[in-house]
C-alpha cells in the first residue's frame, strides 16, 4: 500500500533539515534523541527503578519497569535492548519506549544500557547483552522475576543484540528464553537486499547512516558476515527461542526481517511475522504522531503473553 500520509509528513519535515553525507557520532545522537520524544507521550502507570548489574567491563546501569496492575509474582521478565545503531541510543531515550513495552506485555522489563560504539567497539555490545540476560536469569528472584517465563528482545539495532544473544544462549547451554521478541530488526550487514536499495535515501534510516554506524561499531578487521553482527548469516538457527518478529512495509530492513522469520520457520522454530503496511522504520517508537505505534505495542503485548503467560 501507498506510504502512510502521516509517516510520509514526518520523513518530508525530516528531509527539510540539512543534508549530511556521513552525521558525527554527536549528531546521530543528539537525532536520536530527538525522533524518540515522538514516542507517546502520555501517563503509564509504571514503577521503574535505576541500578546496575556487572558486566564484563564494569558495572552495566539498566532500568526495571513493573506495570503498577502486574500484581503476579513472580512475573514474567523481558530483557529489552534499545535501538540506535549501537552507536547511539540509552535507557533515557528509550524510556517511553520501554516503559509501554512493560505495561502491555505484563512482564518485568530490565532495559540495559550497554556499551556503545566507537568508544566501545564491537564485541561490547555483544558481551554486555549476554551477561545482562545471564544476570537477569540468575537473579531473577530478588528482581521479582520468573526464570523460566524471559523474553529477550529490541527494537532496530537492539533486536540485533536480542537476535544474537538467543544464538549465543543456545550454542553455550545459556539461560533458557522463552521467546524472542525482534522490533524493526537489523540483521544482516553482509549483503544489501531490495529494501535496503529501494529506501536507501529519505526513509528515516539512510544508506549513509547505516555505513556510518556499522564502520563505528566494527574494527576494519572484523567481518561483517559474523553471526555477532549479521546473526541471519548463522547457519543453523534450529532450537532458537519462539520469536515475534515486527517489519515495517517501508524499512530498509524489513527484507532481513523477513528473511529471518523464513529461515526460523524452515528450522522448525515457531515464528509470528507481521510486517506493518504504510510504515516506516521506528514507527513502533512514534506514538505521538503515528497511531499504528500504539496497535503494535498493543499486539505485541497480546503476543508476549500468549507465550509467557
Amino acid at each position: 500500500m501507498p506510504l502512510d500520509p502521516l509517516a510520509k509528513r514526518l520523513l518530508t519535515m525530516m528531509a527539510a533539515t540539512p543534508a549530511r553525507v556521513r552525521p558525527t557520532v554527536d549528531a546521530r545522537r543528539r537525532s536520536l534523541a530527538k525522533l524518540m520524544q515522538f514516542a507517546r507521550t502520555e501517563d503509564i502507570a509504571i514503577t521503574a527503578t535505576d541500578a546496575v548489574m556487572p558486566g564484563p567491563a564494569g558495572a552495566i546501569p539498566y532500568r526495571l519497569y513493573v506495570a503498577a496492575d502486574q500484581t503476579e509474582a513472580p512475573r514474567p521478565g523481558f530483557v529489552f535492548f534499545h535501538g540506535g545503531g549501537l552507536v547511539a541510543g540509552s535507557i533515557e531515550t528509550h524510556d517511553r519506549v520501554a516503559a509501554a513495552l512493560a505495561q502491555a506485555t505484563g512482564c518485568s522489563l530490565v532495559s540495559v544500557d550497554y556499551r556503545l560504539a566507537p568508544e566501545h567497539k564491537f564485541p561490547a555490545a555483544v558481551e554486555d547483552a549476554i551477561a545482562a540476560t545471564a544476570f537477569v536469569a540468575a537473579e531473577a528472584t530478588s528482581l521479582g522475576i520468573d526464570a523460566t517465563r524471559l523474553v529477550v528482545g529490541g527494537d532496530s539495532a537492539g533486536a540485533t543484540l536480542a537476535a544474537v544473544v538467543c544464538q549465543q544462549a543456545r550454542a553455550s547451554e545459556g539461560p533458557a528464553i522463552a521467546a524472542q521478541c525482534l522490533i524493526c530488526p537489523v540483521l544482516d550487514f553482509e549483503e544489501t537486499s531490495p529494501s535496503r536499495e529501494a529506501f536507501a535515501e529519505n526513509h528515516l534510516i539512510d544508506r549513509a547512516i547505516l555505513e556510518a554506524d556499522l564502520a563505528d561499531y566494527i574494527a576494519e578487521d572484523a567481518d561483517p558476515a559474523d553471526p555477532r553482527i549479521s546473526p541471519l548469516r548463522a547457519l543453523n538457527l534450529s532450537g532458537l527461542p519462539p520469536a515475534i518478529i515486527h517489519t515495517a512495509e517501508y524499512d530498509p530492513m524489513r527484507d532481513e526481517g523477513a528473511a529471518y522469520a523464513k529461515r526460523l520457520m524452515a528450522a522448525g522454530v515457531a515464528v509470528e511475522h507481521a510486517c506493518h503496511e504504510g510504515m516506516i522504520h521506528n514507527f513502533h517508537a512514534m506514538g505521538a504522531v503515528l497511531p499504528q505505534a500504539r496497535l503494535v505495542l498493543s499486539q505485541i503485548g497480546e503476543q508476549v503473553r500468549r507465550i509467557v503467560g
